[in-house]
């Protein structure tokens, strides 16, 4: 299949964009949200909304500067700020009530900077985790699987395209500068698992095909198993990036950003199921046959 042939190609693309986001993140950093730096978000609902400008001066004026205003829905209103004491968050409430517009606080939430280191770690611990359990269960899953490929280099290879597969939306999140909260790692995790998924799928086609000796040669076997997944694999992957697409451009504020990095998650981990994982295992039984 071509997807083994023209490997090289698929693997110069992956090298260039994990390149791009880990120069993103060196020299933009993370924008961290209000759950992982701590801070306070307040949701407001308009009789008849201000727009985002007046909103922004008027916060600034009351000396709530760098709070960021967005309009979720056709009257409501999201504010993130710094943490806030009692008045200070009642002076916030003042301050939204533009020109005495009349509005309803829908709510209020605040988490202060210990909590949000705490949390930051525990990201970083979930995300780990997760690609232990699911580098033993490869391991585990392809444990009869020895010719021509050993069991932990499925595992290896698999691991190497979930990192693959969250660098990159994270990258991107970095170019966009958008915020990295505790939805972001919600993403991430999903991603993994969806990536994972696909994977396998084409990895059990491939052990199936070892064992029906469809071919002598395993980078054709390889192509085979890719040939008769791909549709599969494209398909589904289309189908939940359709519901994605749609979620982002027609649900509410709160959701886009989730909705977004799932989206790129989904067309990056199809991708490195389908491009890089596979070409990976004929690599590797290339480089041992010599």
């Amino acid at each position: 299949m071509f997807i083994v042939k023209y490997r090289k190609i698929f693997f110069t693309i992956s090298i260039i964009t994990i390149a791009l986001s880990f120069y993103a993140m060196m020299t933009k950093g993370f924008n961290a949200g209000i759950d992982f730096k701590g801070g306070s978000i307040i949701e407001v609902s308009y009789d008849k909304r201000p727009d985002a400008e007046m909103l922004t001066e008027a916060l600034e004026k009351a000396g709530f500067e760098g709070s960021r205003v967005q309009l979720a829905g056709d009257n409501d209103v999201m504010v993130k700020t710094r943490a806030l004491s009692e008045a200070d968050r009642q002076k916030l409430s003042l301050t939204l009530a533009v020109n005495g517009t009349k509005m309803e606080e829908k709510r209020f939430s605040s988490i202060g900077p210990t909590i949000g280191a705490e949390l930051r770690t525990k990201a970083w611990y979930a995300i780990l985790l997760v690609i232990l359990g699911i580098v033993l269960f490869i391991a585990y899953a392809f444990r009869h699987v020895s010719e021509p490929i050993s069991s932990w280099k499925y595992g290896m290879i698999t691991t190497a395209t979930l990192l693959h597969d969250i660098i990159v939306p994270a990258g991107v999140f970095v170019w966009l500068g958008k915020e990295v909260d505790t939805l972001f790692v919600v993403a991430l995790l999903s991603i993994m698992g969806i990536s994972v998924h696909d994977t396998i799928v084409v990895f059990d086609r491939i052990r199936e095909n070892l064992k029906l000796r469809v071919s002598n040669d395993f980078a054709t076997t390889v192509g085979t198993s890719l040939r008769q997944t791909f549709t599969r694999s494209i398909n589904t992957s289309l189908t939940v990036m359709l519901v994605l697409a749609t979620l982002f451009f027609f649900g509410p504020a709160s959701t886009k950003d989730f909705s977004l990095i799932l989206w790129i998650g989904i067309a990056i981990g199809t991708y490195s199921s389908v491009f890089i994982a596979s070409p990976l295992l004929a690599v590797i039984e290339k480089r041992q046959s010599r």
